[in-house]
This record gives C-alpha cells, sequence and structure tokens, in this order.
C-alpha cells in the first residue's frame, strides 16, 4: 500500500490516475481487443519492449492494468497479472514456473481442483508433487530433493481450514532457493499478507471474496519481487529465451523477471486472459471488502460458537474460535478476523449431511464461496468427490462435513434457517 494511504483507501483509489483515464471518477471498462499503432516502427518498439504500450488485450488492458495495479498495492507485491479465474491463476503460475523433470512440495490441505492439478494434471507434462501434512514443518524440509523447484501451500486451507505457519514454511524455502507460492484467496489481503511472512507469490481467486458478489470469475498471480531468479535452479531466467527473441529475462528485469514472463510468455502461450468487463466488476467488489470480510468474520465466529452448541453437532472448525486447535497460529496471521467459512461435522454422518444441506433455504447449495449471500455444500458429495477416500481424508474433507460460507445476512435468520434443517 502506499505510504500515505491505509488499505480501505488503497482498494479505492490504487492505480486509478484520473489524468489518464479521461477525469473519470469511476474505472473504465476498455471493451476492446486490439489497440492501434502510431506506425510499424511503433508496433516493433512494443513487441520488443523497448516501449511501453498495449498491443493486445490477451496481454494487456487498462481496466485490467488498474485492477492488476491495486492487487499489487493490497498485498505488497511490485506488479500482478490478472487470469482468467483462480485455477488458470494457479496452473499459468506453474506453467510459467516448472518444465519436465521438476517438483513441487505442498501441503495437503488445497481446494480439490488444485489438488487434482498437482497429482493427476501436471504429472503428464512430467511435473510431480509430494504432498505434506503442513502441521509439521519438518515434513516440507523432508519432502524437499534435488529437482524441486516449488513450494505450493494455501494460507487458510479448503476446506480444512487450517492455517499455515507461512513465515516457518518460507525459511525452508529460502534455505534451499525455491520460491514460495501462497494461494491467499481465503482470508484476502484485507486479513493477511503472505509476503509479510516470506512468500514470494501470491495467487488469488478473485471470484471469491475480493469479488464478493458471485458475478464474475477471475485470478491474480503477485509477486513479491524478492525471488533471486539468479539462484541457478532457475535457466530459463538467465539464459536466452527462445520464445522471446533471446530475452534474458534476469538481466533485463531483474527483480520483476517472473512477472513479466507471466505476462509475455504465460497469458500469450496459455491465453488465459481477464476480460475486462470482468476485471470491471472485481474492482467493484474490491472496493468494499474491507468493510466485507469484517462482517463475513463476524457472522461467521458467531454462527461458530452457536453450532458449537447443538446437539445435532458433533465438531466445529473455525479458525478465529476460542477452541481452534490453532489458536496460536491464529493470533499471529489473522489478528484482523478469520474470515468466512466454517466446517463443522454432523452426528448423523454422511447421509444426514447431504439432507441438511439439502433443507436450508438461505443457505444456497452451490459450489463457490466468499459470495455476500451463504452457500452451504457437502464436500465430500461434491468439490471433492473426484478424490479417493484417502485423498479426501488427507485434504480436510471428511463424510460428515458441511462447508458454510456465511455471508452478510441476518445472523438471527442464517440461525434460524439451520435449525430447520436441523429438525427436518
Amino acid at each position: 500500500m502506499s505510504a500515505q494511504h491505509q488499505f480501505a483507501t488503497s482498494a479505492l483509489t490504487a492505480g486509478h490516475n484520473l489524468n489518464q483515464h479521461g477525469k473519470t471518477v469511476a474505472v473504465p471498462i476498455y471493451q476492446t481487443t486490439a489497440y492501434r499503432f502510431d506506425s510499424s516502427d511503433h508496433a516493433a518498439a512494443l513487441f520488443n519492449l523497448s516501449e511501453a504500450g498495449n498491443i493486445y488485450t490477451r496481454l494487456t488492458n487498462p481496466t485490467n492494468a488498474i485492477l492488476e495495479e491495486r492487487l499489487a498495492t493490497l498485498e505488497g507485491g511490485i506488479g500482478a497479472v490478472v487470469t482468467a479465474s483462480g485455477t488458470s491463476a494457479v496452473a499459468t503460475t506453474l506453467q510459467v514456473l516448472l518444465k519436465q523433470g521438476d517438483h513441487i512440495v505442498a501441503s495437503n490441505s488445497v481446494y480439490g481442483g488444485t489438488y487434482n492439478l498437482l497429482a493427476v494434471t501436471l504429472p503428464r507434462l512430467g511435473i510431480t508433487t509430494t504432498f505434506v501434512d503442513p502441521s509439521e514443518i519438518q515434513n516440507f524440509e523432508d519432502a524437499v530433493t534435488e529437482n524441486t523447484r516449488a513450494v505450493f501451500l494455501e494460507s487458510i486451507g479448503n476446506p480444512k481450514l487450517d492455517i499455515l505457519d507461512i513465515e516457518a514454511i518460507s525459511s525452508v524455502a529460502k534455505r534451499h532457493q525455491i520460491p514460495l507460492i501462497v494461494d491467499n484467496t481465503v482470508p484476502t489481503p484485507a486479513l493477511l499478507n503472505p509476503i509479510k511472512y516470506g512468500a514470494n507469490i501470491v495467487i488469488h481467486s478473485l471470484t471469491k471474496y475480493i469479488n464478493g458478489n458471485g458475478t464474475a470469475l477471475g485470478g491474480v498471480i503477485i509477486d513479491a519481487g524478492t525471488f533471486d531468479w539468479s539462484s541457478g535452479k532457475f535457466d530459463e531466467f538467465t539464459t536466452p529465451s527462445p520464445g522471446y527473441h533471446g530475452l534474458v529475462y534476469h538481466d533485463a528485469l531483474g527483480a520483476a523477471a517472473f512477472i513479466a514472463k507471466v505476462r509475455i510468455e504465460g497469458l500469450r502461450d496459455f491465453g488465459a486472459a481477464l476480460s475486462p468487463l470482468n476485471a470491471f466488476q472485481i474492482i467493484q467488489g474490491l472496493e468494499t471488502l474491507d468493510i466485507r470480510i469484517k462482517k463475513h468474520s463476524e457472522n461467521a465466529l458467531a454462527l461458530a460458537e452457536w453450532l458449537a452448541g447443538r446437539p445435532e453437532v458433533e465438531w466445529v472448525n473455525y479458525p478465529g474460535h476460542k477452541n481452534s486447535r490453532e489458536q496460536i497460529l491464529a493470533e499471529k496471521y489473522l489478528q484482523k478476523g478469520a474470515s468466512g467459512i466454517v466446517t463443522f461435522g454432523l452426528k448423523g454422518g454422511f447421509e444426514a449431511a447431504k439432507k441438511v444441506a439439502d433443507a436450508t433455504l438461505i443457505f444456497k447449495i452451490a459450489a463457490n464461496f466468499g459470495d455476500s449471500k451463504s452457500i452451504i455444500v457437502h464436500p465430500a458429495s461434491t468439490t471433492h468427490q473426484q478424490l479417493t477416500d484417502k485423498q479426501q481424508e488427507t485434504t480436510g474433507v471428511t463424510p460428515e462435513l458441511i462447508r458454510l460460507s456465511v455471508g452478510l445476512e441476518d445472523l438471527q435468520d442464517l440461525k434460524t434457517d439451520l435449525e430447520q434443517a436441523f429438525l427436518a
């Protein structure tokens, strides 16, 4: 964030220079595919990076650029690239960074889609992953091999809701000269900034709390600018790139080498560009993130405490709850709130959990979270059903588990809705 501005102000203003955008108070939508070049020489200068400017919206767009600068400011990074979805942000990051024969160490409590990408899809490209229990930092150390080129984790696991000790894990990554990549979707930069604790790359699904109203897909990759790409383990950054007329990324771009490669090779070759219209919609959500995430956190904590007293409920998990098994980590990393996701287990098991999800009226069954409207899902039969029983267990999904994305409705109405679902 700007030295002059706090989070809420930066969320409303960063990246939007009014004089460069027709003195507009609201961020404009630049709904264009291409941009006119002044001449063939001007076009050549843009293509060879000797001059800044827009070429094609798959690479850059003025609306997207405002969102990118705003998110980089809020997370404390040097640059950002927005993508078509959170999943595309994860995939583009790993495909730009890694090659055949490389290895990832990842926490085992990641979202089911990410787990599948790491466990099933990337191995077809010759990139393998070792999943570890992140509650023991030594597990990361033990899993690193000669060909490990990234450590990947979620700051708060989804749906396990385990809080990861980012600072301790970053020490392992630094010792082995490999970048630490943190998916910070659940807490958002309003509650947690992983870069402060040693993360080198931060990823978000903008679809969730940052957009906040369930209307737009989006993702972002944010570069802290703190990793030394000349460490000897990343030849693609220190030798001429055949994909970009011999450019040596580290020599030409220094600390910004990774985020530049994401844009000029990642977006160009994989094409996961964010629509300017979606960028505009996400900006509208981002402007109110600071106040919304506090209310999400407040509602979620109160609902977790209420659930803990219900006879139908076997257990409750919420990072900000006083009985949370990770209270010490919550006090360190989540001082402003613990976001809006609550999980709990029903004594009736798998079938009872499905029936409760089916019976809610305000809570909607949906494959999303972070919406202003409350959402309920039974992960074992939906979001994580493609995983084996063992894989579900390692990611924190048990048969009786229900995940709530607690919205901004009146708290008493949410309690009443769950109560009638329990009775049903």
